[in-house]
């Protein structure tokens, strides 16, 4: 059986005349279900209490109109799909104009033909009930995709943490120190958002993208043999040429990834700007291409600043790492030489939120102690 036919719709008429009341009932109970009112304030309250599928509404009423009733339906998120059928003396095509201005789907003129009111509310109700089936289905399909982007955002992240921790096998450093970075260069970006300089650069998509880069910003390190890389010591002139070379490396193998998927993405942008650039300097004597000042990709310079923070902190196998007050100092030594002044600026700024979160994701002991026999391993 036809759903329409199984399950009565609900009617509201509204009209301040009792012998239209009954007259309109008489010819529309035997197949829908119908409430009265007698007044708009009624007919609102009724309508709040519990909507009716379609509403047939007498303009020319003592306390509100029509008109008005109609209006506050179509202002309220929650009515404003109900269909409205005018119900009418006046004849006058502006009467008419208005009626259909303020949101209702039909404007009849009495006196009525049974025939033609009931087609004209068959109608409405199907196209009412059509319309909400698309609003489900698009409300359906609105939160499939959120969730179906959600799962590919997630797994996206996970690819470049699995990548990047790769990385930080054959390095000095543990998994947290990307945490770390992602979590310093997030804060310095949400700080920087307040600065003219960059505000049209970091909005709050920006970020989440230099939160999601960051991780690779060393990728280019497993391009670089283990008796460099692993040095306890310091490098000689022609071994520290060699590790120079990371970035450009980590630069080619996005490249090479970009243009394996065939798309120009902000992902792949960002990624490439973070991982060849983040090594330059603010005087332009950085590596490896000696930019200086604005030229250095504004998500370089906030993750060249992340980045020396966390190495400053960080206990590693040939050293101990220093306190936060000591970091803070050689990073204000270097405002205006190795970083962006404003940058440092932001990061004094956010000085307690940096500690605290190199605290949160903190190497553990065990964290070190495994790395460090890992590493006397593959020596």
């Amino acid at each position: 059986m036809d759903l329409f036919l199984a399950i009565k719709p609900t009617l509201l008429i509204v009209d301040d005349t009792p012998a239209n009341l009954t007259l309109l009932a008489g010819l529309l109970q035997p197949t829908y279900t119908v409430k009265a009112a007698t007044r708009g304030d009624k007919a609102l309250q009724i309508v709040s209490e519990h909507a009716p599928n379609l509403i047939l509404l007498d303009i020319e009423m003592p306390d509100l109109s029509g008109y008005e009733v109609c209006r506050r339906l179509k202002a309220d998120p929650k009515t404003q799909a109900i269909p409205v059928i005018f119900l009418t003396s006046k004849t006058d095509a502006q009467s008419e104009e208005l009626g259909l201005a303020t949101g209702a789907v039909d404007y009849i003129t009495r006196p009525i033909s049974p025939a033609i009111l009931l087609s004209r509310v068959k109608a409405h109700l199907a196209d009412a009930a059509s319309a909400a089936s698309l609003r489900i289905a698009n409300q359906y399909l609105e939160v499939a995709v959120a969730a179906r982007t959600n799962e590919l955002t997630n797994l996206q992240e996970m690819t470049v943490l699995a990548l990047a921790s790769l990385a930080e096998t054959r390095d000095t450093e543990t998994g947290n120190h990307l945490r770390r970075t992602q979590h310093y260069i997030r804060a310095l970006g949400e700080q920087l958002r307040k600065n003219p300089r960059f505000a049209d650069y970091l909005d709050a998509d920006m970020i989440r993208l230099l939160f999601k880069c960051a991780p690779l910003h060393d990728i280019g390190k497993v391009g670089i043999p283990d008796r460099i890389l692993l040095k306890n010591g310091s490098y000689m002139p022609q071994e520290f040429e060699i590790m120079k070379t990371h970035p450009t490396l980590g630069r080619d193998a996005i490249v090479r990834a970009q243009e394996l998927s065939g798309q120009r993405m902000a992902f792949f942008e960002t990624a490439k700007e973070i991982v060849y650039s983040h090594h330059e300097k603010w005087d332009g004597s950085g590596y490896p291409q000696g930019l200086a000042g604005e030229a250095i990709p504004i998500s370089a310079r906030l993750m060249a600043l992340a980045d020396v923070y966390d190495a400053l902190i960080s206990h590693r196998i040939y050293k101990s790492g220093m306190d936060h007050q000591r970091a803070v100092q050689i990073i204000s030594e270097g405002r205006g030489t190795h970083f962006d002044p404003d940058v440092v600026d932001a990061f004094l700024a956010l000085g307690p939120q940096f500690e605290a979160i190199s605290k949160r994701f903190a190497d553990s002991e065990k964290d070190i102690a495994q790395k460090t026999e890992y590493l006397a391993y593959v020596l």
